[in-house]
Parts: structure tokens; sequence; C-alpha cells
């Protein structure tokens, strides 16, 4: 196999910027290639290069990645293409132009050079028609998903003649290396996930003209509340830019005239005035939302006068009961039952959803596996069509259709014909770990292949059962000698329960086991403490217990920073408060590229309470940098920024691929077995006493006149500078650890006592915003 050492991009516009980006994170410098500038010959390459520097959220793990990226233009540096491995093009979509630059590279290519195209409409056979075979079974297509850094999904398309060794390369590239999730699709317009979303976003706008909906009912409907990203219909509209989904839409009309669900990919005729005013959504500063005013206030369209309204939150009665309901399938199938309004318009939406990913078998896959794939990597949906189908009832829905006599295509006919009663199956509990979906070509179940380096829970749980659990979490026996501590409580949160099973799982590691991890598959790894009991507490006067479980809590993180065994944690996504110092005192960590990791409890209106002030002086040892992180409550966009920020060892791993981060943490922690030694508490941390203490009470009075922070947080952040200071010592000296912990003990009680603390917990609760009163 080939090693990819440096990588061509051609076309610096949003798409190409964001792939060059997404190479640099994963450490392969590229050559970024645009058109010619004048007078800079290079301009419009540096523009894209600089525009993905400045994106928000931001393209690169870190801002030093932009040095990977070499910047040049297609008419002085083509011949710089014989360096690359790999040629990438993501020119604009015109058949003649993408042919023409490919002839260009074809001349100064590298001898067996890996060859794709980013195209999402135009066939490859007929951008590689023509060309000599030695091109032809290098050429394939890779459809990255903007932008590239966050969405998992990447469509690997094969030519008519691509070397299926080839195929197979970029495939292990691109997950190993890049992270992403490879989906194998077919060679038809726009392939799978922007076939089937395109067809869902029609879908939306024609039932909301049909059942009298606003902008903002639709997006209340079409969000979370069904396993859909908060972006939900209309305002990830405004996201992607009208005028850019327009065109897919109006491309794939043409491409498939024999789609008889094809008028569903036009714009609406409202959505045509809006294109004509160039409300096009953020680029323009306007959509289907935009700001208004000094204080920047969401109002919303109305589509039928097109004029803007100050944005109405809607209320539907069925949905305020739904939203209780955890699980997407059962939440959905009780909006369904409901019959009411909303039940009535998300049916039209989703039996129409279902229906046409049926139909689309096999002409876009033959499997529902990579149109669940495709859906759920590509557009951030929970479960894809056929999953989200089987959750609320594979026969239930059936009936439903059947009763309205709706049509039902023929696979699904032949499919019930058979029994069936679900298009995935898992296998009998403590059976073999693959689930089986249901294959239309053989109309029967077949096993998903396993994946290799890929471990879920819910696999594992399911195939080898739990050693203990509660309600907040469970010890999982991952196999070779690793046990894994699980949260899954309400966004992680860390509560007795959970406390409770990390002291289980050290004492089962201890027993049984040669060591543990600390992992889940939830949105968050953690979003700290359960912040609910915490104001309860307080507002209750129950300081006793209060102190009990922050003492708990603190000796837990101990018992984990000392544990006899090794430790490791797999942070992911939102790592905040004590999330983020129960992994700041494991042995080490193996994160996922996007660890949004900080100790934000000063937002709150306390301090950390759980060791982060204490841990972060073992590492650092700079009491004025970490009084600044805290006191601003600093997250980091990225496990790399976290690593900066010293809230993860330089020693700590990343992985890319989300989906490895489980077997990526197992492998870490059997590795870390045979020299593993436990430590001691330390007696022996500086701290520089009133000098320091000074300092950051000069820094807070500072950020008071600049008006950077509130006379409160001006509270805040002096308890925390008596943490940092050691408590005002009179001089630098060496104190315990538990010193330290006793100090931040103290002073999370004497906050939670202030009223206005409880406020802000009161409204961070409510909200899910942090009060600056």
């Amino acid at each position: 196999m080939r090693t990819i050492r440096r990588i061509a991009v051609l076309g610096a516009g949003t798409m190409g910027s964001r792939i060059a980006a997404h190479f640099a994170n994963a450490g392969v410098p590229s050559l970024l290639l645009d058109v010619a500038g004048q007078p800079n010959r290079n301009a419009p390459a540096l523009q894209g290069l600089q525009n993905a520097v400045k994106s928000r959220p931001a393209a690169f793990f870190g801002d030093d990645r932009a040095t990977l990226i070499e910047t040049g233009n297609f008419e002085d540096d083509l011949d710089k293409l014989s360096a690359c491995d790999w040629v990438i093009e993501a020119i604009v979509e015109n058949l003649d132009a993408k042919r023409a630059l490919w002839r260009k590279v074809d001349a100064v290519r590298k001898p067996g050079a890996i060859l794709s195209t980013n195209t999402s409409g135009i066939p490859l056979a007929k951008i590689s028609e023509g060309f000599l075979p030695n091109f032809r079974t290098h050429f394939l297509g890779t459809h990255f998903f903007n932008p590239p850094r966050y969405l998992h999904l990447m469509e690997l398309i094969p030519g008519p003649e691509t070397d299926p060794s080839i195929f197979a390369e970029v495939e292990q590239f691109a997950d190993r290396r890049l992270g992403k999730g490879v989906v194998r699709t077919k060679d038809t317009p726009n392939f799978i996930a922007n076939r089937i979303g395109s067809f869902l976003g029609g879908t939306v706008g024609k039932t909301m003209l049909e059942e009298d909906f606003t902008i903002e009912e639709v997006d209340a409907l079409t969000g979370s509340l069904i396993g859909v990203p908060n972006s939900a219909s209309f305002r990830l509209l405004d996201l992607v830019g009208l005028d850019v989904w327009a065109f897919v839409g109006a491309n794939l009309h043409d491409l498939v005239p024999n789609d008889r669900w094809r008028d569903r990919f036009l714009p609406l005729d409202f959505e045509k005035r809006m294109i004509e005013r160039k409300w096009l959504g953020d680029k323009t500063g306007q959509g289907f939302y935009k700001r208004v005013g000094r204080e920047r206030e969401i109002h919303a369209l109305n589509w039928k006068t097109l004029e803007y309204q100050p944005l109405q939150k809607p209320r539907f009665a069925s949905v305020d009961t739904a939203r209780n309901i955890e699980d997407v399938g059962e939440r959905v199938r009780a909006l369904f039952r409901s019959d009411d309004r909303a039940g009535r318009f998300l049916w039209k939406i989703l039996s129409d959803y279902f229906l046409y990913s049926a139909e689309m078998i096999p002409e876009i896959s033959d499997r529902v596996v990579e149109i669940d794939r495709a859906m759920r990597w590509g557009y951030g949906h929970k479960l894809g069509p056929f999953e989200l189908w089987d959750a609320i009832g594979f026969l239930e829905v059936v009936s439903r259709l059947e009763m309205e006599r709706r049509s039902l295509p023929s696979n699904i006919k032949d499919a019930l014909a058979r029994g069936t009663i679900a298009l995935y199956r898992p296998p009998e509990p403590f059976g073999r770990p693959a689930t089986e979906y249901f294959d239309f070509r053989s109309n029967t179940y077949q096993s998903i292949e396993p994946r290799s380096g890929i471990l879920t829970l819910r696999d594992r749980k399911r195939t080898h059962g739990v050693v203990f659990e509660n309600s907040g979490a469970s010890l999982v026996d991952l196999g070779d000698g690793v046990l894994c501590v699980e949260f899954h409580s309400k966004l992680n949160t860390l509560g007795e329960d959970n406390v409770a099973m990390v002291y289980a799982g050290l004492e089962e590691t201890n027993r049984n086991f040669e060591a543990m991890i600390i992992a889940n598959e939830g949105e968050a790894f953690s979003a700290g403490a359960n912040l609910m009991l915490v104001l309860l507490a307080a507002q209750e006067g129950e300081w006793e217990e209060l102190d009990f479980a922050i003492r708990r809590f603190q000796q837990m993180n101990m018992a984990l920073k000392y544990a006899a065994k090794p430790v490791v944690a797999a942070p992911f996504a939102r790592t905040l408060g004590g999330g983020c110092e129960l992994v700041l005192h494991c042995t080490r960590a193996q994160a996922s590229a996007e660890t949004y990791m900080g100790l934000v409890e000063a937002a709150v209106g306390v301090i950390p309470a759980g060791g982060g002030c204490k841990e972060l002086l073992v590492r650092l040892k700079d009491p004025l940098r970490i009084f600044e992180m805290i006191g601003y409550a600093k997250v980091s966009t990225s496990a790399e920024e976290a690593q900066k920020l010293g809230l993860l060892h330089r020693s700590d791993s990343i992985s890319l691929n989300p989906e490895r981060l489980i077997f990526d943490a197992k492998t870490l922690a059997r590795s870390l077995v045979p020299n593993y030694a436990p430590g001691a508490p330390r007696t022996d941390i500086k701290v520089a006493g009133e000098s320091a203490y000074a300092m950051m009470k000069l820094g807070a009075w500072s950020a008071r006149q600049g008006h950077f922070i509130s006379d409160y947080d001006v509270i805040v952040v002096e308890k925390l500078a008596h943490i940092l200071s050691g408590g005002r010592l009179s001089s630098e000296q060496a104190v315990s650890e538990q010193y330290l912990l006793d100090l931040e003990r103290e002073a999370f009680l004497s906050l939670c006592g202030n009223p206005k603390t409880q406020e802000r917990m009161q409204v961070m609760l409510k909200t899910g915003k942090p009060l600056r009163n």
C-alpha cells in the first residue's frame, strides 16, 4: 500500500479549502491551487486559505495547522503535482471545466497518483471519458461533506474502471487517517445522502405550505424532537445557503427524469423570490431568519408575506408531552398516535421519507445499511430512515400506510410476504455481536460485516451483558482484561450514581481486570456535575450533605489518579467542569479530536472543586495562566487545543475517527499495563502565596474596569485566586494535594451560599446560557 505523504486540492473555494484544512488536521501537507489572479497570481488560493483560517466553526484544529498548506495557481504551479500522491478536484460543478482541468493534470501528475473528484452531481463516467486507461483506473469520486472537519461522512464512488485496490486504499486512509465514516455509493445523481436529504428537505417545505405551518413551527418539529440536529430544516438552509440548495435541487431534478418524486427537489415559489432578493441565509445576513437591531433579536420570515417578525416560540401540547420521552422512536411514535396537528405534520413528512428511501433501493444503494449511515454521518441524524422506521415500529407504519391506501414499494411488499417484522434485527442476547439487516436482493436477513477497530458499548452489552449497573452508569467487560465505566445519565452529568460506579469499577478492576477505561456513547462525555442537585442542596441549606458530596467526588478523582491499575479516559464533545476534572485525574486520555474541554464553573458562580485547580497547578505551575483560563471559563475548540491549554497531556492520544475512540482507548489502556506503577499523593506542590494573589486580584480589577467581567465575577475569581495562591500564604511554599482540595471545597461551599450564585445556576438550568449578574 502506498504512503500518502502529500496531496493536492484543485479549487480553493469553500469546499476545496476546507478539504485541505482537514488533511492538515490529519498532519498531511497539501498544495492548494486555484485560478491565477492579478496582480498576485496566487491571490484566489490565498484568499481561500485565509477564509478557512477565519471560518467559524473553525476549519483547523489549531491555526498553526495552516502552515501545512502551500498555495498556488493552475497556470504556474501544476508541475508541482508531480510530487503529490493524491490529487482532489473541487472546482465548479461544470463538466467541461472539470474535463479541461483534468487534461492538464494528466500531463503532469505523478505516475500512480490517486485522482479523485468531489463532484456531487456529475457522473464520473462523463468526467473520465476518453482518458487513457491508466488515468481511469486511478480515478474515483471522494465526496466530502461541508464542513469536512465536522461532518463524518465521505461518500466513496467508483468510476467505471477504478482499480479495486486503489478504491480500498482510499477507503482505509479516509477512515483511519482522516477519521471519516466511509460509505461506498453508486455513481448516481447526488449519490446517497444528498439524494435522500434533498427529498426530505423538499418534502418539509411542501408539507409546510399544504398544512399552513410557520417557519418556526416547522423547525420546532423537525429538529432534535425527531433525532435531527437543532438546525432542523430552515435554519439548516440558512447555513447551507438557499442558492446552493436550489442549485443542487434543480440539477438533481434534471438528472433524474424517471423519479416520480422529483418535483420535490425544486425550490418553492416563495424561495425563488427570496433568491431574487438575495435573501440567501447567513452569508447575506438574512434568509429564513435574520437578526434585528442592536440587541440582535432573531426574527423569522413569514413565507406568505415575505416579511420578518419576532420569533414566536411554537407550542404543541403533544410535543410538550413527548419531549419527556428519551428514546427517539418512542417519542415519534407517541406523536403519531396523538394525531393532532403536529403529529399529522410529522406523519406526512416521515411516511414519504420512508417510502422514498425504500424506493431508492437498489437504484442508489443495494442495502438499507449504506442509506442509514449516509444520513447519520452526513446530516447528523440520530437514526437513518430505515432505523427510524424500525424504531417507530415497522409493521405499525406499514399498517397505517395500508389503511390510508397508499402504495408500498415492491421491495417492502416482498419483505412483508416473507414475514418480515423489522428491517434490522439483533441476534439473540449473548450471541454473535453482528446486527442483521433485511437484504432486499436475497429477501433474507444478512449480518452487517464487522469493521476492524470499531467497538461499541451497545453491542458489547447486548452480547456479553453488564458486570454491574445503576440508573446513571454501568460496568462493561470489554474483553482482553479491560473494564469500562460507562455513564448514561442525562448529558452524563455527574451525581452519586456515577461516582459510586467509578468506585465499583476501580474495585472490580483490582479483582478481575488489568486496566479500566471511562467512556460512553452519549451526546457528551460529561457536562459536569448535576447542577440541579447542587442548587437544590444550596437552597435547602443542606451544607453537610453538599460538603460530603464534594469530598466524595474529590476522593474519587484521587482514587483514579493513584489507582492500582491504569485508568484511561475517553473524552469527546462536551467535557466540562467535573467531567474535565475526572479526565485530569486519569492515568492517560484517549481523546476524540472533537473534544471541547474546560473548567467552566465560574459561569455559574462557583470554582472547580473536584481537584481541577489543584491539578492544573501541578501541570502548568503558572497560577496567572490558570487564573485566566478558569476565570474566563475557557473551553478548548479541539483536543489539540486542549493539549496546548494543559487540559490534556502532550502524551495523551487523539482519535480522529469518533467511531474508533473506545477501541483506541482500550488499546491504550492495555499498552500501559506492563510498565504501570501507581504513585502516591503529592506534598510538594509549589504555590506562590500573597504575591501571586495580589497579581491575580489586580488582573480581576483590570478586567472589571474594562467591563469584561461583572462585580460578582470579581468575587468569584477572588475565591479562585485564593486557591491558586495557596490560601494567600505569606511566601512561596510547598503544599499537599489534600491542602488544595480543602481550599477548593471551602470556596465552592461559600459561593453556593450566595444568592447571586444560586441565581446563575437557575438561569443556566432554565436557558442553558450563563448569567452575568
